[in-house]
C-alpha cells in the first residue's frame, strides 16, 4: 500500500492543507489548492494521468496518514473524510476497487 504522510499539526486552514498536499502527494504545479482540485487529482491514483506522485496498480490503495489530526480544524476534518468517501465512490462507480483509506492518528 502506498502511503502518504501529512502532519495535522501544522495544518490549520485550508491553504496550508492545500500546500502540505501538494507537496507530500505530488500535485502538479497548476494545483489550483481547492478542495474540487484536490478530489480531481485523487481520482485519477490508477490513470496516466500524473495526477499526483502516486500511480495505483488495479488493487492497490493509498493510505492518506494525518498525524496528530486532534489538532486540525474540525470542519475541515470532516470535509477531507466526505470527499474521500465521495472519491472511493467515484471508483466504485468506474468499477474500480476504492484507491483511498484515510488515517487519522
Amino acid at each position: 500500500m502506498a502511503i502518504a504522510t501529512l502532519n495535522g499539526a501544522v495544518i490549520g486552514d485550508a491553504a496550508a492543507f492545500h500546500a502540505a498536499c501538494q507537496a507530500e502527494l505530488g500535485f502538479p504545479a497548476g494545483y489550483s489548492a481547492t478542495i474540487d482540485a484536490w478530489v480531481d487529482c485523487l481520482s485519477y491514483l490508477r490513470d496516466e494521468d500524473n495526477m499526483t506522485r502516486f500511480k495505483l496498480k488495479p488493487n492497490e490503495m493509498l493510505e492518506i496518514v494525518i498525524t496528530d489530526a486532534a489538532q486540525m480544524p474540525a470542519e475541515l476534518l470532516d470535509e477531507i473524510r466526505f470527499c474521500v468517501g465521495g472519491i472511493n465512490e467515484r471508483y466504485d462507480d468506474y468499477g474500480e476497487r476504492p484507491a483511498l483509506k484515510l488515517t487519522l492518528r
